[in-house]
């Protein structure tokens, strides 16, 4: 039975089920089937960006534009190999939904909203007698500025909903204490967590505003860190350095070529052969770390031992065996066994010792830099919102922080916050939204568990 579709006041006509961008990719999607009826929108030009078109590097500062715009549709979620625009953050919310019928509201609304959001359109005229529709932070019209918003789920969701547990990823646990980390539970863990990144900073707040308006019955916001990273210029032959971390290092070096699709589907995306439920093909675990730098304590350390602590040379990026070269070029550790160039136990050398076994940890890598303010004690509250996805939690973050323990850098780094997550699978067109997999999967279970 065909849904019927109540706009909101201003907006179009309700639209057919299977109506679809117009032009693909330019001007508003509309959306019937499952989703809620969106507001009217104005066609500007656009720059469409797919997935995963370039490394995860920040893009091109002249090239960044409010008008870019990165496709919502697709087996996979955006803003994971999607390249890294200058601002995201990552917020944790408390899920309300204790039932199938009210998790589908639940992802059903929050996919209608990264859809206009994301999209870009107008939205619906004011009414003076009623709060506005929109706040307004970006103005008469929302322009897409290359956001994304990557939904994702964490252990508590499955955990408290026993029709969920069975459904539970097999590596999504509750993110617990490593021996340098000191957690602060009010900034740790969560049922949902949105990571969201734009071109600019109003973009991903004006979003963010906008979920906690039109969802605040489902969602409970828990905690978020802002963070942002400086746009770098290419090089010459066209190559993106890495940006600085608030170190002054380099930082991403040695990240996986996300614009490698066949290494992607090794590294990120969950297949059938990772043996997780079939609903979770498609999507990624995600480790969140809010990882705070003892920035003075670093600024008094001399050059040299801040190089040896990180295995690279602070103003090119190069490796400790290649002090001449760039950041591009890969230690060889087969001939530096003693770690006479780089010690055995410098950061990069820890984090991938480049073994064959070691291959298998590998993560892609999205961070950003935050800074807080002022603490109590007069220190800056500066460090990095630390983002990572792979196709198996255990073998990647998991595995890769276990070697770091005990690293030189812990004297100068304290993880204070963050936590586990499950990226959802994409979304296949407009008939679909976010979950839709794992519903229908749950409405077995929670048959089984309400009637047994």
């Amino acid at each position: 039975m065909k849904k019927t579709i109540t706009p909101h006041p201003g907006a179009v006509a309700p639209v057919q089920r299977r109506q679809v961008l117009q032009g693909m990719g330019f001007g508003c999607l509309a959306i019937g089937g499952p989703l809620l009826g969106l507001p009217a929108c104005s066609s500007v030009p656009q720059h469409a960006t797919p997935h995963g078109s370039s490394a995860t590097n920040a893009p091109v500062a002249d090239a960044a534009s409010v008008h870019d715009r990165v496709a919502f549709f697709g087996p996979h979620q955006a803003g994971i190999t999607t390249p890294r625009p200058a601002n995201g953050m990552v917020a944790s919310f408390a899920v309300l939904a204790e039932t199938p019928d009210a998790l589908e509201r639940l992802f059903q609304r929050l996919t209608e909203r990264c859809i206009f959001l994301t999209q870009g359109g107008t939205p619906p005229p004011y009414d003076p007698r009623l709060p506005p529709a929109d706040s307004g932070l970006l103005g008469p019209q929302v322009l897409p500025d290359a956001l994304t918003i990557t939904v994702s789920l964490g252990s508590s969701l499955f955990d408290d909903r026993p029709w969920l547990a069975p459904l539970k990823p097999r590596h999504l646990v509750r993110m617990t204490r490593f021996p340098n980390d000191a957690l602060d539970a009010a900034l740790c863990h969560g049922d949902l967590s949105l990571q969201i990144c734009a071109n600019t900073q109003d973009t991903t707040i004006h979003a963010l505003r906008d979920i906690l308006k039109n969802l605040a019955d489902q969602l409970v916001l828990r905690w978020k860190q802002e963070g942002n990273v400086p746009l770098i210029q290419p090089l010459p032959d066209g190559r993106v350095e890495s940006a600085r971390n608030f170190l002054g290092f380099r930082d991403g070096s040695a990240n996986p070529d996300a614009g490698d699709a066949a290494l992607m589907d090794r590294i990120v995306w969950v297949g059938p052969g990772h043996a997780e439920p079939g609903w979770a093909d498609g999507g990624s675990y995600q480790a969140v770390r809010i990882i705070r730098n003892f920035v003075e304590r670093w600024d008094r350390t001399p050059l040299r031992e801040q190089e040896q602590i990180m295995g690279r040379t602070k103003m090119s990026g190069a490796p400790l065996d290649q002090a001449h070269a760039s950041e591009f070029e890969l230690p060889d550790y087969v001939k530096d066994p003693a770690g006479e160039a780089t010690p055995p136990d410098a950061h990069i050398r820890l984090a991938n010792p480049r073994t064959g076994e070691s291959d298998a940890n590998l993560m892609l890598r999205r961070p950003f830099n935050y800074s807080n303010g002022v603490t109590k004690n007069g220190q800056l509250d500066q460090g990095l919102l630390f983002i990572c996805y792979q196709a198996d939690l255990e073998q990647g973050f998991i595995t890769v922080q276990r070697r770091l323990d005990g690293e030189p850098l812990e004297e100068y780094i304290k993880p204070v916050g963050g936590g586990y997550f499950y990226a959802l699978p994409g979304v296949s067109g407009p008939d679909d939204y976010l979950g839709s997999g794992l519903i229908a999967a749950a409405r077995a279970t929670f048959s089984s568990t309400t009637t047994g």
